[in-house]
Parts: C-alpha cells; structure tokens; sequence
C-alpha cells in the first residue's frame, strides 16, 4: 500500500505544490514589483473567493468518491456518466457563482473592513477572479475525475504547462513587456484566466486524441443533462464537504476581519503566511485526497478488509512529509516570508505568525486521512459536523479571545489549538463508529 500511495501521491503532491507555486510567485511579483499593498489587495480578497467556490469543489469531492467506486468496481459506463453529470451542474453553478461574486464583490470587501487604501485593487481582482470562473471550474472538476480513477499523472502535466504560461504572463502584464499594457494588480488574474484556459484546452485535446474514457464528445456532453439519481448521490456525500468548506472560508472571513484591525501591514503579513503554509496544507490536503480515492475504489472492488493499510499509509506519509517540511520550513522562515516582505515590521509580524502556527498543519494532515477514508464510503455528516465544532466553536472563540488578551498574535493561537481538538475528536468517530459498520458500493 504505500507503493500504491507513493505512485499516485508524488504526482498529486506535485500539482499542489505547483500551484502553491504560481500562487507564490505571483505574489512575489506584486510584492517586489509593485509594493506590499499590492500584496495586501489580493490577500483581502483570498476568503471571499474561496467562500463562493467551496460549494463547487464539495461537489467535485463528491463525484470523486462515485467515480472511485465505479473505477473500482471496473464499470466504465458508470464513471462517464458522474462525469457528465458533475460537469453540467459545475458549468451552470459556475456562472451562477461567477455572477454573483461579481456583483457583490465591493459590499462583502466592505463588511469585512478592508483597509481604503487597498480597497480599489481588491475589488478589481476579486471581479476577474468571478468573471473568469466558467472556465476555472470545470477545468478544476476535470483534474479530480481524472485522479478519482487513479490518474495523478496526467493533471500534473498540464498544470505544468498552465504554470510555465503564468509565471511568463504575470510580470510581462506588470511591466508591459512585449508591448502588453501594464495591468497592475490585476496582472495576476489575468494571467492566471490565459493559464488555465491554455492548459484547459490542451487537456481536452489531449483525451481527446488518446480516446480516453473522460474525453470530452458527444456521449460526455448527452450525460451533462443531470442525471438526477448520480446527482443526488453527488450531493449527498459534496454538500457536506462544501459546507465544511463554506465554514472554512467564512471562518476565515472572521479572522481576516480580526486581522484588518490591525491595519494593512498585518493583513499583508496574513497573505504571505498563507503562501508559506500552503506548502504544508496542500500534501496534507493530497494524502487525504489519496485516503478517499483509494479507500473509494476499495469498497468499489469488494475489498473493505484494505482500508486499514490505506489508513497506515496516509497518517504515516503525513507526518514523515509534514515534519519534513515543517522542520525547513522553520529553519529558512526569514527567507521564505523574505520573498513577499521588504518593510521590516511586516516582516517581523508575518515571523511571529509562522512560528505560532504552522506546526499545527501536520495535526490537520492526520484529520484529513482520517475524514477521508470516511468519506470513501460516503459517510460525510459526522465528520464534517465535527469539523465544522473545530472551526466555530474552536479555532474562532479561540482567536478572538486570545485577540482581546494579548493582541494580534493571539489571533494565530486559534489555528492549531483547533486542529488539535479536531483530531481529538475525529479519532473518536472513525475509532469507535465508522470501523464497526459495512461499507457498499454507493451507485
């Protein structure tokens, strides 16, 4: 099993750290190119983005989950037609998301007290962002039906080819090389749309080509009419998981509103900290993705008497790759927040973040194995019902009181004390609950 988990882990590891990549040097461009209240126009806007999309991404969890099992269970018909019907609701949902986010980008910036002087270039960011979702979601969708049948591989090359576009298009848009114009903090998003719509196009000509099973033709786009039993299903085991994510963002929200009190130098120190601990979140995050396809494709198979080798696995790598990078990650903590930061005092309050929180994200990468291979077998309600306890009854409470006791830095606290306590209590579920019940193929 862990041949198995590293086979289809490294590839997926890779594409989410390529994407932390782009993400980071995108905003090193802004940062050095522009200034650090560039950098703090984007990060104001970080939440709001990630709150309107977790509806669509709780969906693709949970087509996922159906198209593990069918792979699993070697019916190919039935992993299109998850595809089709996932795909049709992605596309409409993405235009209805895109739509809105466009349209009440400047009253969400406003509620949350996003400093004036960054509220202009937030709001121009977060409207590109919106407008340019029809294409980012089904894109996205398309990458989590490959690996739900076990391809990691191929997404990992076009991610490859979006991000050699966006790491050429950003600077060339800030500087206006080429002749381009310069776009400002709105060189970011615009690059990004021209990455991903490139890297979009060639993956579907690419399965195209190869004939792959998920090519997009004339089969694939008769199943995007829903298919409202798959669909049902789809929603059963994603809204949960888009909930959960939902809270997540808004849980954010909070705290980025605690964290905009303090002026735009610590909402600027917030945004390059997420860079940082993103490279510790997404492998977290990716074990956990591998937790639910293989344990997905194991029920799918017959094959229940696996799930405990998946399980081994997935808590072993994380925390063999999380105090790994944890460990660097702490050791070069000046440099990495270096390459966001020039002001001195930004610096040094990004410092302090880091070191308060970023060891609790190898507690969160043993809670993602463990919600995942729950959510192989579609048992999502206690799982995110505890996760949802953590955020708002821990990590939030948490953050604000210790705000109110000893200042911005008792923001921080709230992040890895709920961590802890939230895998405290996930144990207990899987322990005590999920291993004593049959798990069967969903559809």
């Amino acid at each position: 099993m862990w041949r198995l988990f590293l086979v289809f882990l490294v590839p997926l590891m890779l594409s989410n750290v390529l994407q932390s990549i782009s993400q980071t040097l995108n905003s090193i461009y802004l940062g050095r190119m522009i200034g650090v209240l560039a950098l703090a126009a984007v990060s104001a806007i970080f939440p709001i983005v990630f709150l309107l999309i977790s509806f669509l991404i709780g969906i693709a969890s949970g087509s996922t989950v159906l198209i593990g099992q069918a792979f699993g269970a070697g019916d190919e018909h039935g992993v299109k037609k998850v595809a089709g019907t996932t795909l049709g609701a992605t596309v409409a949902l993405s235009i209805l998301i895109g739509a809105a986010g466009y349209a009440f980008s400047p009253d969400l910036l406003g509620l949350l007290g996003t400093p004036a002087n960054i509220l202009h270039d937030s709001d121009l960011y977060a409207r590109i962002v919106f407008v340019t979702a029809p294409v980012l979601f089904p894109y996205l969708v398309y990458t989590t039906f490959l690996r739900g049948t076990g391809d990691s591989q191929t997404p990992l090359y076009f991610l490859l080819l979006s991000t050699a576009i966006g790491l050429v298009a950003t600077p060339a848009l800030i500087a206006g090389w080429f002749g381009l114009p310069h776009l400002g903090v709105a060189s970011a998003a615009v690059a990004s749309f021209v990455a991903q719509l490139a890297a979009f196009a060639a993956l579907l000509a690419y399965l195209h080509r190869t004939r792959h099973p998920l090519r997009f033709d004339l089969e694939m786009l008769r199943d995007m009419r829903v298919d409202w039993k798959i669909f049902s299903t789809v929603v059963r085991i994603g809204i949960p998981a888009g909930i959960q994510m939902i809270t997540v963002s808004l849980a954010e929200l909070a705290v980025l509103s605690f964290v905009n009190r303090f002026g735009s130098s610590a909402t600027a120190a917030y945004g390059a900290v997420n860079q940082v601990a993103s490279y510790v979140q997404f492998p977290a995050l990716s074990i956990g993705i591998t937790a639910s396809i293989f344990g997905a494709q194991c029920i799918g198979a017959r094959r229940e008497d696996r799930l405990g080798s998946v399980v081994r696995a997935g808590v072993g790598m994380n925390y063999l790759a999380g105090v790994v990078i944890v460990g660097l990650s702490y050791a070069f903590a000046w440099s990495l927040l270096g390459w966001f930061i020039t002001d001195a005092h930004t610096l040094e309050i990004a410092h302090r973040l880091l070191m308060i929180t970023l060891w609790g994200y190898v507690v969160f990468g043993n809670t993602s194995v463990l919600s995942g291979i729950m959510r192989s077998s579609g048992t999502v309600f206690w799982p995110t019902a505890i996760g949802i306890f953590t955020i708002w009854g821990v990590e939030v409470p948490v953050a604000y009181f210790f705000m109110r006791r000893i200042g911005l830095d008792g923001v921080w606290m709230g992040y890895p004390i709920s961590f802890c306590i939230g895998l405290a209590l996930q144990y207990i579920y899987y322990r005590f609950v999920w291993k004593h019940k049959t798990h069967e193929r969903l559809i």
